[in-house]
């Protein structure tokens, strides 16, 4: 049980939580490039969860490449029971930052075609963020599944 990929202290693991901490980064490089991005709350929310998406997975990549650096297990009890924990907290917030901006979204262009009138409205870019954080959940879902499936073998 201990061959997961993206287990901690694997070069998959380490892989895992770059693209993480880069997807989550795109997505507020994006969405900040925005213009008026913070007249919005729920997209405040959004770069909120994904600044704690990135440090989180910033410091478990480099926790990682310690590991493989030296060569050490990071599979003990204590430390996968903190990374299922960490792993499932970052990603219902990160799940539910990408749901409402994407709901927000769906409002302001399909229902109330506020962007068709607004032509100030960056409505691509905020699509284009919410689709980063999407992608961004999707890997902390496969990670913190394989955390799961780790702490239940440990």
């Amino acid at each position: 049980m201990k061959d997961l990929i993206g287990s901690p202290g694997s070069a998959s693991g380490l892989v895992l939580r770059i693209g993480q901490c880069a997807f989550a980064a795109s997505s507020i490089g994006v969405m900040v490039s925005a213009h008026d991005f913070s007249g919005y709350t729920v997209f405040c929310y959004l770069i909120a969860s994904m600044g704690l998406q990135v440090l989180w997975s910033f410091g478990l990549a480099c926790l990682d490449a310690y590991a493989l650096r030296r060569k050490r297990d990071l599979q003990n009890p204590v430390l996968v029971s903190l990374f299922v924990v960490g792993d499932w907290v970052t990603a219902m917030l990160t799940l539910a930052a990408a749901s409402s901006s994407a709901g927000v979204i769906v409002l302001y262009a399909r229902d109330l075609d506020i962007c068709k009138v607004k032509n100030h409205l960056p409505c691509s870019r905020f699509e284009i963020s919410i689709v980063l954080a999407f992608i961004t959940w999707l890997l902390i879902a496969i990670s913190s599944h394989v955390m799961f499936w780790i702490l239940a073998a440990v």
